[in-house]
């Protein structure tokens, strides 16, 4: 009975080292696994933050060319405009050289 009673005892023991060995190798394995989930993290973030700043550029650019245009059709309606005011006042001078 001594015999079966240090074998029981023993066999705690050497399931309890296992057991302590199976913890510690999964507690391993949740942290190298949250490791990697935090560096994924940072790089999603690095992403995100490399995106925000080239649609930024983008924008600046586009709104950029966007003044550029608008500024090219301003001056050709102002050019049309005095391009009116020109034909207008030739024409009126036609009038009057003709009445004359």
């Amino acid at each position: 009975m001594k015999n079966t009673r240090y074998i029981i005892i023993a066999l705690a023991a050497v399931l309890s080292v296992g057991c302590d060995k199976q913890k510690a190798a999964i507690e391993d394995s949740k942290e190298a696994a949250k490791e990697a989930i935090d560096e994924r993290k940072e790089e999603v973030s690095e992403e995100a933050k490399e995106a925000i700043r080239q649609t930024e550029a983008n924008a600046e650019i586009e709104l950029a060319r966007i003044e550029a245009d608008k500024e090219s059709v301003q001056a050709q309606l102002d050019a049309d405009k005095k391009k009116v005011d020109a034909e207008a006042e030739a024409a009126k001078a036609k009038v009057d050289a003709e009445n004359q």
